[in-house]
């Protein structure tokens, strides 16, 4: 039986991530992945863009990661020439009721530690964004985009270089506690046996099939599992905005929302339709169209009639699905469930690209503080 150091379960931005950051800590290790590439769904399906850190609950993780590991990112793609850029926000008050939500979203930035956001009046924002109808805005001046493929690369490319190598094709079917770590049993038809000594869980909509898949692990140390699909849909021309547009939020989404890439390229979305039960269906439906022009329209009139069409969507992983709660990223470590070796994450949802490189120290710090 072939034996590791350190396997980690998924070979998305969070998996890949982590692999770097251990591997250069000393650790052999090897990614497996199920598909034959990598990030092939939430970290390839998403808005590309680096949050400012704004909307979550303060306190949480993904309001903490989020904050730390947007500079960490913005850092990264400076150093490694990974294209980005600093597009900045503009959360627009579509109605006059929503004006009232700024002082609170404000003081929820601030108490994230985020305290660049600025409240501007409608002939600000409609001189920075002349296409916008709206009743006020606030600039977030931390936003930005990223190519996320080449980011993603790059992580890979050093990870490979320090020495890990990723498995393809190669779903984790079963894993067996053994003295000193664990018997994985890796395959579909073929099925290949190996043993390692930890076991990093970061297989994203697969986290939980994992978790089920180690015998005798507690059902209650497993959270409660929740697929959030969300669609995007494009209009052909130039981009009418420089500045990604966000509506004030007002449910468990962000709203329907503009977003730009790096190639010049934009499109509108994700709403939010939970998957039940939950499964991965990147399906698009067409008839969504309507709904998504009514929403834009609020803030961009000069919209075309019948122009949307769809662009892909993605699903998000969550632990909760509560109007009035929000999901936050889940760790599972040594210090929580009493497995030596093994630190599991549910429901890396956005702002998980921003947050990869923060959320890989978290996992370390598991690894070598296992009372964490």
């Amino acid at each position: 039986m072939d034996e590791i150091q350190t396997v980690v379960v998924g070979a998305g931005v969070v998996g890949i991530a982590v692999a770097r950051n251990l591997v250069r800590a000393g650790h052999e290790v090897l990614l497996l992945e199920t598909e034959n590439r990598i990030a092939q769904h939430t970290s390839s399906r998403n808005s590309q863009v680096i949050h400012a850190g704004i909307y979550y609950t303060p306190g949480s993780w993904r309001a903490k990661l989020c904050v730390s590991g947007k500079q960490m990112l913005y850092d990264y793609c400076a150093d490694r020439h990974v294209p980005f850029e600093n597009t900045q926000k503009l959360i627009v008050a579509a109605s006059e009721s929503h004006l009232a939500k700024i002082p609170s979203l404000i003081a929820n930035a601030v108490a994230n530690s985020v305290h660049d956001l600025v409240e501007i009046s409608v002939e600000d924002a409609i001189r920075l964004e002349p296409e916008l109808a709206c009743h006020g805005a606030i600039l977030s001046p931390s936003t930005g985009i990223v190519d996320a493929p080449a980011f993603i690369l790059s992580l890979l490319g050093e990870a490979e270089s320090e020495g890990a190598f990723v498995a393809f094709g190669s779903p984790l079917e079963r894993v067996v506690p053994v003295d000193g770590g664990f018997e994985l049993h890796v395959g579909d038809a073929e099925t290949t046996q190996l043993k390692c000594v930890n076991l990093i869980n970061a297989a994203g909509l697969g986290a939980w099939d994992v978790a089920r898949n180690i015998n005798g692990f507690p059902a209650a140390h497993i959270p409660e599992q929740y697929f959030a699909k969300g669609s995007w849909f494009s209009v052909s021309g130039p981009a009418p905005f420089e500045r990604l547009i966000y509506p004030m939020p007002d449910d468990e989404s962000l709203g329907v929302h503009y977003t730009r890439d790096l190639g010049g390229g934009f499109r509108f979305g994700p709403d939010l339709q939970y998957l039940e039960p939950p499964c991965v269906d990147y399906s698009a439906d067409s008839s969504q169209a309507n709904a998504f022009e009514n929403s834009v329209r609020r803030w961009w009139p000069a919209l075309p009639n019948g122009a949307m069409q769809p662009d892909g969507c993605g699903i998000r992983p969550r632990t909760a699905r509560d109007g009035q709660l929000q999901s936050d990223f889940v760790f599972s470590g040594p210090g929580d469930h009493g497995v030596t070796g093994l630190v599991q994450m549910f429901g890396v949802e956005s702002p998980g690209l921003t947050s990869a490189m923060a959320i890989a120290g978290v996992v370390a710090e598991m690894l070598e503080h296992p009372s964490l």
